[in-house]
């Protein structure tokens, strides 16, 4: 286009000084443009002289479009209270500023970075409105593809991101339902076990009560029965003893309970081991009662062991069911303010717990710092992030996604203090992610799976979660053998309302 009435009209021209249109004709951005579209820009637009220092700050409201003339510049991202650099540059052109001013206020108009002048500069300015004008009237088609696309990204990015959320939610409810399988089936046959022991037990009750059984004899048995209880009680608490040992002293008790003219020893000889009753213990017992009812006392603190042996089953699996109800309802956070102080290692073991199934066969440490205080976080959302890092680790030691397939290895989960953040650091032992794509694990829709095993958002939902909704930071170092992904948290925070 070559007439005036072709270019878009200026906010504003007070205040500006002279540009060169040679010079922005020189620049990359402006390259191609037509000579009335560069006096355009020099009309409306201005050179700017800038001393070493911030032109621009991240969050701030976006108010002008900037291209470096000369000089040195250098971008900057906030993490938690640091600016941290992520580029500088001395090549001519480059731009920065409102750049998506095109985008209108559809999307909030803000510093997207933060601008550091590194040393005297010039720059080219634009005002955001004027820079919006040029694109929608002199490149509108452009502009209605760059919206496709940054709609069409963003929205590709949060139903990806839903359907991530869906698939962890879908192998976290199938290991949760495999883990609630087998405590709930233990306490259903331990329970059938428990009914056919009382119904023997009150048979073998009748047998006492008709039999040549004194009040003294009776008195014995009692005791003997709370002092066999209280033997099967130190045995649990004790060290488990080998197999092979435990065999022997089956072997044995089975010999002596033969000798002593006991039929099918062999039948209670394991209830006895279990309760860490020896040879000794019942060559008491011989000396205590008469030998007429040596075999029934046997038999009775035999079934009284088996009994509480069943009933000690049926707890174990009661409190494994509460454990894994427990550590859903902590994980889930459903029932929780979203936002508030809470205990991390509360959040990291109720995710462990939920993932119990992923991660068999690999060894679990815990290297908590008990002195961490309670840090403000959305809760749910980071089990999510906790859910990620240790998915993937399993998956490196060679674990399949819902336990398919037993991984090796060891994952370990520290918590510590630096400074004024919390520290939470998941380390596995798996192969290590090669230098080469090292860079790239946070970028959305970058993944190394297989087609169909991953969306490639899983890192970039945690970095977001991590580093604009906590204001923290998570990063990598990775070697063979070695790999640390490493979440901080500031102690005190805001919270901030954003995916």
């Amino acid at each position: 286009m070559t007439g005036t009435d072709q270019s878009p009209t200026p906010s504003g021209t007070s205040g500006w000084l002279p540009c060169d249109v040679d010079e922005l004709r020189a620049t990359f951005l402006f390259e191609h443009l037509t000579d009335d579209q560069l006096a355009w820009l020099c009309r409306t637009g201005h050179v700017e002289h800038a001393a070493p220092g911030w032109l621009c700050r991240e969050g701030e409201p976006a108010e002008h479009f900037y291209v470096l003339l000369d000089g040195a510049v250098a971008l900057y991202r906030q993490v938690g209270a640091d600016d941290v650099e992520i580029s500088r540059t001395h090549q001519v052109g480059v731009y920065m500023g409102a750049w998506n001013a095109y985008l209108g206020d559809r999307l909030p108009q803000t510093y997207l970075h933060s601008a550091r002048v590194l040393e005297p500069s010039r720059l080219f300015v634009l005002a955001a409105p004027d820079f919006a004008k040029l694109m929608t009237e002199w490149f509108p088609m452009a502009v209605h593809l760059l919206e496709g696309m940054f709609w069409g990204t963003r929205d590709a990015q949060q139903l990806v991101g839903q359907r991530e959320r869906l698939l962890a939610l879908g192998s976290l409810s199938a290991g949760l339902t495999h883990e609630l399988n087998n405590p709930a089936a233990a306490a259903v046959r331990a329970t059938g076990t428990l009914r056919e022991r009382v119904a023997a037990m009150r048979h073998k009750l009748a047998l006492i009560a008709d039999g040549p059984y004194d009040r003294a004899t009776l008195a014995v048995l009692i005791r003997l029965q709370e002092e066999a209880l209280e033997r099967y009680a130190d045995a649990r608490d004790a060290d488990a003893v080998g197999a092979l040992a435990t065999s022997d002293l089956e072997d044995r008790l089975t010999d002596w309970l033969d000798d002593h003219g006991m039929p099918e020893g062999w039948r209670v000889a394991p209830a006895l081991v279990q309760a860490g009753i020896d040879e000794p213990w019942l060559e008491r017992v011989v000396q205590r009662v008469d030998a007429g009812a040596l075999t029934g006392a046997v038999s009775w603190l035999a079934y009284t062991i088996e009994t509480e042996q069943l009933m000690a089953e049926i707890e174990d699996a009661t409190v494994r069911i509460s454990s894994l109800v427990g550590a859903a309802r902590q994980y889930s956070q459903l029932d929780r303010a979203p936002f508030r102080p809470v205990d991390l290692h509360e959040l990291l073991d109720s995710t462990l717990t939920m993932l119990e199934h992923s991660l068999a066969g690999i060894e679990v440490v815990r290297r908590y710092d008990t002195t961490l205080p309670p840090v403000p976080v959305f809760a749910a959302e980071l089990n999510q992030v906790w859910t990620n890092l240790v998915e993937n680790a399993a998956q490196a030691m060679g674990a399949r996604p819902g336990g398919q397939e037993h991984g090796h290895g060891t994952l370990t989960v520290t918590t510590r203090r630096v400074d004024d953040t919390a520290e939470i650091e998941i380390a596995d032992t798996g192969p290590g992610i090669p230098e080469t794509i090292r860079s790239r694990i946070f970028e959305p829709f970058f993944t190394t799976k297989p087609v169909g095993q991953g969306t490639g958002l899983g890192l970039d939902i945690s970095w977001r979660i991590v580093v604009n909704k906590h204001h923290g930071d998570l990063a990598v170092t990775s070697r063979p053998g070695d790999t640390r992904f490493v979440v901080r948290l500031p102690l005190t925070a805001a919270p901030t309302d954003v995916a």
